[in-house]
C-alpha cells in the first residue's frame, strides 16, 4: 500500500532531476563560452605623445568596444579553433606573382607579391611586407583575406612563404624556417626596396611572424630605413618562456602544444629527403626516431630546429632567436596586439610589451579582452563576418601612420619658405 502511495511522486522526482541536469548543463555552457564576460574597448598602454594622440583620434577601433559573436565569440578556445580550422569565412583569392630568391646557403626563399587595386589614401606608394604565423604562407585564408582588404585600400603586399611551409615547393638546402631566423624575410624586404625604390614600407607579423619581424627590425638600424611602422599580432616575445608555459595544462596549452608539434613533424617529414638524406645532411640517423616520438615543440626544437643554425643547446637557440633582446632597438612606431584570452600566449608574457610601452614613446600595446589566437572574429550572433576586427585595426593603424608621415612631410616642406619670407 505504501508503495502505491509513493509511486505518483516519482515523476516529480524525475522532473526535478531533469531540471537540475539542464541547469548544470547551462552552467557549464555559460562557463565554457565565457558568456558572462563583458565586452569592452581594448586596454591600451602608451605614452602621451602627439603621434599617439593622433592615432587614438584616427583609429576608432582603439577606443570602441570589440564585440565578438554573441554565442561563442567570448571563448578564446573557440576563436582559436575556428581560426585554426577555417582561417576565415568567404575568403577571397587575390592574384599575386610568386618570386624566388636564392639564399647564400643554397636555400630558395619564396614570397608572393600582390599589387594594389586602388590608389592609396595618401596618393603615395606603400608596401606591406608580411610575415605569417608558424608554418604558414600566402595561401592561408587569414592571409588572403587581409591581403585582399589591403589591396583594395591601395597597399602593395609582399607575403613571405616560410621556408618549407608550401607543400609544392621543395627545399633546395638542408634547412627550413625556424622561430627567429630573419634571413628570408630580410631577403624579401631587400627585393622590395630595390624593385620599388620610392615605396615606403609597413611591416606586419602574425604570431611567430611577429617575433621574426620585430627581431629583423631590431637587428640593425639599416633594417628600419623607409619603414613607416611595424605591427605585431599575437606573438609571445620570449621563446624560452613560451615553451615553459606550453608544458602546462592550464588553458589546455599542453594539448595545443601537441597539435602544433604534430603539424611540425608532418612538415619536417615531408622534406625528409632534403633534410636527412642529402649528402650535406646535418643530422645523425637516430634523429628520425626521436622525431617520430616527439610530442612537444620543445622536443622538436631540440632534436631538429636548433641544429639548422648550429646552436649547441636549446637555451642558446631560444635566447638567440627571441625578439625580446631586440625590441628596444626599434625606433619606428610599433603596435603590439595580444588578446587577453589567447590560450597560446600566457598572460605572464604580456609583461614584456607592457614594460616596453613604459620605456619607449613609439610603442602602443593593444590588449582586447577577447579574440583568442589570431581569431578576432566579429558577427552578430552565430556566423562571423569575412573581415575581422584585427583586419580592420591593421588598416586603420596603417592609414593613420601614413597620414601622419604625410602631414609631417608637408609641414617640413613649408618651413623653409616661411623662414625665407620672414
Amino acid at each position: 500500500m505504501s508503495i502505491m502511495l509513493e509511486t505518483p511522486e516519482m515523476p516529480a522526482v524525475f522532473d526535478g532531476m531533469k531540471l537540475a541536469a539542464v541547469a548544470a548543463a547551462l552552467y557549464v555552457i555559460v562557463r565554457c563560452l565565457n558568456l558572462k564576460s563583458p565586452t569592452a574597448q581594448p586596454d591600451l598602454l602608451y605614452q602621451d605623445t602627439a603621434l599617439n594622440r593622433f592615432l587614438l583620434k584616427s583609429c576608432s577601433l582603439l577606443t570602441k568596444e570589440y564585440i565578438p559573436p554573441l554565442i561563442w565569440g567570448k571563448s578564446g578556445h573557440i576563436q582559436t579553433a575556428l581560426y585554426g580550422k577555417m582561417g576565415r569565412v568567404s575568403s577571397p583569392n587575390p592574384y599575386g606573382l610568386r618570386k624566388y630568391l636564392t639564399m647564400s646557403d643554397g636555400a630558395t626563399a619564396t614570397f608572393d607579391l600582390f599589387e594594389p587595386l586602388a590608389e592609396h589614401c595618401t596618393g603615395e606608394s606603400v608596401t606591406m611586407v608580411i610575415c605569417p604565423g608558424i608554418a604558414n604562407h600566402s595561401e592561408k585564408q587569414y592571409i588572403r583575406t587581409f591581403v585582399d582588404y589591403a589591396q583594395k585600400n591601395g597597399y602593395r603586399c609582399a607575403v613571405l612563404n616560410h621556408l618549407g611551409a608550401l607543400p609544392n615547393i621543395e627545399l633546395t638546402s638542408p634547412r627550413m624556417f625556424t622561430y627567429g631566423c630573419t634571413w628570408e624575410f630580410g631577403a624579401m624586404v631587400s627585393y622590395i626596396r630595390k624593385t620599388f625604390p620610392q615605396s615606403k614600407l609597413i611591416v606586419v607579423g602574425f604570431s611567430l611572424g611577429g617575433n621574426i619581424v620585430c627581431k629583423y627590425l631590431g637587428e640593425a638600424a639599416a633594417n628600419q630605413e623607409r619603414v613607416l611602422c611595424c605591427v605585431s599580432v599575437c606573438q609571445g616575445y620570449n621563446a624560452s618562456r613560451i615553451q615553459d608555459t606550453f608544458q602546462q595544462w592550464d588553458q589546455f596549452r599542453r594539448f595545443y602544444n601537441f597539435l602544433m608539434a604534430d603539424n611540425m613533424k608532418k612538415i619536417i617529414l615531408s622534406h625528409r629527403h632534403a633534410l636527412f638524406a642529402d649528402s650535406r645532411k646535418i643530422f645523425e640517423d637516430s634523429v628520425l626516431s626521436r622525431l617520430y616520438t616527439a610530442t612537444s615543440l620543445m622536443q622538436i626544437d631540440d632534436t631538429v630546429m636548433r641544429k639548422f643554425h648550429g646552436y649547441k643547446s636549446l637555451k642558446e637557440y631560444y635566447e638567440a632567436e627571441s625578439c625580446v633582446r631586440y625590441l628596444h632597438n626599434i625606433h619606428v612606431p610599433l603596435m603590439l596586439v595580444n588578446s587577453v584570452d589567447d590560450p597560446l600566449v600566457h598572460e605572464s608574457l604580456l609583461s614584456i610589451p607592457k614594460s616596453l610601452a613604459d620605456k619607449k614613446e613609439t610603442v602602443m600595446v593593444v590588449l582586447p579582452l577577447h579574440g583568442g589566437h589570431l581569431g578576432f572574429f566579429e558577427g552578430a550572433v552565430l556566423f562571423p563576418e569575412p573581415l575581422t576586427w584585427m583586419d580592420k585595426l591593421l588598416l586603420q593603424y596603417s592609414n593613420a601612420i601614413c597620414q601622419w608621415e604625410r602631414n609631417k612631410s608637408q609641414c617640413s616642406d613649408k618651413e623653409p619658405a616661411q623662414s625665407e619670407h620672414s
